[in-house]
C-alpha cells in the first residue's frame, strides 16, 4: 500500500539540476498541481523531456516562463513563442526531436535498451553526429536511449497501490515515461480503494509508481 505523500513533500525531492519527464501533449494529461509546485518552489536548472512545451502559462510551459529549465528535449516548440524566444537568445538549449522517435527513446529507456533504429531523419540535419548502421540494405539512425531521474505522470485514477487508470487521450507519454524514470511521481484526479479499478484498466502497474501525490500541502 501507498500512502498518498503531500504536494510539497513530493516536489520537494527533485534538486536543482535534475532530469525530469513530464507526461502530457499540449497541456492535456500533464500534472499541472506538480509544475505549479515546481513553480511555487522555484526547482530550477532542469533537463525537461517532454512531447511539447505547450503554450506560455498552460502546462510546462509555466516551467518555461518560470525560467525553470536549462535544456529541453522535445518533438516540437511551435506552439510556445516564449520558448523559441529563450532558444533564439541562447538562453535555452533545446533539443528537437521527431514525434515516432522520441516514443521510442523513452520507451528503449523504460524497458533497458540502449536505442532503438530508425529510418527517420536518415540524410537530414537529424543525423548529424549520430551513427548511421545498414540493415538488409537500408540505412537506419541509432537513436539513444531516454532516461530521467524522475518522472511526473498524470492519471485519471489511482489506487492505494499506485495502479494508474488513463483517460482516453490523456494517457499520451505518461504510461512510457513511468517506465522510463528513477523516481516516478504521479498524480491523478481520485485515488479510490484497492479493487476499484478494474484491472483490464490498469495501464500502468503501481510497481513502476513511487510516489503518489495526495490533493494537499502539508499543513
Amino acid at each position: 500500500m501507498k500512502k498518498p505523500v503531500p504536494l510539497d513533500q513530493a516536489v520537494a525531492m527533485v534538486p536543482a539540476g535534475a532530469v525530469v519527464m513530464i507526461g502530457g501533449f499540449m497541456g492535456v494529461g500533464s500534472p499541472l498541481r506538480l509544475i505549479d509546485e515546481m513553480v511555487r518552489q522555484r526547482r530550477g536548472d532542469l533537463t525537461l523531456i517532454s512531447n511539447d512545451s505547450a503554450r506560455p502559462g498552460v502546462g510546462v510551459g509555466r516551467l518555461i516562463d518560470a525560467g525553470l529549465v536549462k535544456r529541453l528535449i522535445a518533438s516540437h516548440i511551435g506552439t510556445n513563442a516564449t520558448t523559441q524566444q529563450l532558444m533564439l537568445d541562447g538562453r535555452l538549449e533545446v533539443e528537437l526531436v521527431p514525434q515516432g522517435t522520441l516514443a521510442e527513446r523513452i520507451r528503449a529507456g523504460g524497458f533497458g535498451l540502449g536505442g532503438i533504429l530508425t529510418p527517420t531523419g536518415v540524410g537530414t540535419l537529424v543525423a548529424q553526429g549520430k551513427r548511421t548502421l545498414e540493415v538488409d540494405g537500408f540505412p537506419y539512425l541509432l537513436e539513444t536511449a531516454l532516461k530521467a531521474d524522475f518522472s511526473f505522470i498524470s492519471a485519471r485514477k489511482a489506487d492505494y497501490y499506485g495502479n494508474l487508470e488513463y483517460s482516453l487521450t490523456a494517457r499520451n507519454f505518461n504510461p512510457l515515461m513511468a517506465m522510463a524514470a528513477t523516481t516516478t511521481i504521479a498524480e491523478a484526479e481520485s485515488i479510490v480503494p484497492v479493487g476499484m479499478i478494474s484491472p483490464d484498466s490498469v495501464i500502468t502497474p503501481g510497481v513502476l509508481v513511487h510516489v503518489l501525490v495526495g490533493k494537499e500541502r502539508a499543513a
